[in-house]
Formats: structure tokens, C-alpha cells, sequence
């Protein structure tokens, strides 16, 4: 009789195990990578590696911005899965040795939003250094940040930010962070 209480504790542990093991798979492989998924890959990975850029941190600034709509759009007039404004895309071409002239309506168009987008974020990295302080200023602005950069309040060394004063640059720069974390364990990318 106690030999088969014991078998049958055994086989429920047994089934609890192999239950929680499929529910981690399925978690995993299936809701997870629905809610982060990795559309415009092509286009990701092609910018990624022209911008040296980590493919996990364009994925959570394009989840963020947009959560993946190539025809969105934000109150303050940005456009597209990355959401560049327009000012910003007319900024960025000029940065270009491209001769190809595009319109704001292009920011629609996945693979020149992804292209202008890269090149906006690299370029932000090259100038301050930091992702953190770069997320930071591709969501508040340059010149926002370069003011915040020199204000003691802000910055102890001038060169990256202790304190975003916005709360909402705050949140997000904290949540791309997180949403690059998040890719990064559910496709095992290193970056680059």
C-alpha cells in the first residue's frame, strides 16, 4: 500500500514537472516572442550592422515607439515605426553622403524609417557616448540633454546623466532599456 502511494505521488510529480516545463516553453517561445516579436528583421539587422548598432536595442526603441505600426503616429507630429519627426528626418539626411531625396511621408515606408532611425540613434551614441544618456535625448531632444548635461543637477561630469528631470524621458529611457533586456534573453543575441 505504500509503495503505491508512493508511485502515485511520484507520477504526479512527474506530471507537475513536465507541466511546468511545457508551460515555460510555450511562455517562452510562443506568448513572450507574440508580445516581442521581431518584425523588419531584414531591415533591423541590415542597419544594425551598417550603424554598428545592438539589433536588441533598435527591436525595444521600435516596440516602444510605435509597437511595431509603420503608419504610426504621435501628437507631436512623429511619424513611423521608429517615430522620427520631421525635423529630425531633414536633419539626419543631411548627415548622408546619400543623394536620394524622401519625403515625410517616406517615414511610413518600414525600411527607410529603420534606415533614418539607425542613423539618428548611432549618431546620438557616437555624441554622447552613453545609450542610456542617448535614449534620453532621442526621446527629449539633443539640445535638451546637452542643457541638462551641463547643469550639476543633472550631471556630476557633463559626459552622461545622473538625473532626467522628465518623467517621461525617465520611463522611457528605463523601459526601452528593459524591453532590450527582454530581447535579448528571448533570441540570445549578444548585439552587434
Amino acid at each position: 500500500m505504500k509503495f503505491r502511494h508512493i508511485f502515485i505521488i511520484a507520477i504526479l510529480l512527474s506530471l507537475i514537472i513536465v507541466a511546468a516545463l511545457m508551460w515555460h516553453f510555450v511562455y517562452k517561445n510562443h506568448f513572450l516572442k507574440a508580445i516581442y516579436p521581431e518584425h523588419y528583421s531584414e531591415y533591423v539587422d541590415k542597419y544594425a550592422k551598417q550603424n554598428s548598432l545592438d539589433h536588441n536595442l533598435i527591436y525595444a526603441v521600435i516596440k516602444n515607439e510605435s509597437s511595431f505600426k509603420p503608419k504610426a503616429y504621435s501628437s507631436i507630429g512623429a511619424m513611423g515605426l521608429m517615430q522620427l519627426t520631421p525635423q529630425t528626418f531633414e536633419w539626419i539626411q543631411t548627415k548622408t553622403p546619400e543623394t536620394e531625396s524622401y519625403t515625410n511621408n517616406d517615414l511610413y515606408n518600414p525600411e527607410v524609417n529603420i534606415h533614418y532611425g539607425t542613423l539618428v540613434l548611432s549618431s546620438l551614441i557616437t555624441e554622447f557616448g552613453s545609450v542610456d544618456t542617448s535614449l534620453a535625448a532621442y526621446h527629449a531632444g539633443r539640445g535638451r540633454v546637452n542643457g541638462w548635461l551641463i547643469d550639476s543637477k543633472y550631471s556630476l561630469d557633463g559626459k552622461k546623466l545622473d538625473y532626467i528631470p522628465y518623467a517621461d524621458t525617465r520611463a522611457y529611457v528605463k523601459k526601452v532599456l528593459e524591453t532590450r533586456d527582454i530581447y535579448k534573453k528571448l533570441y540570445d543575441k549578444s548585439g552587434n
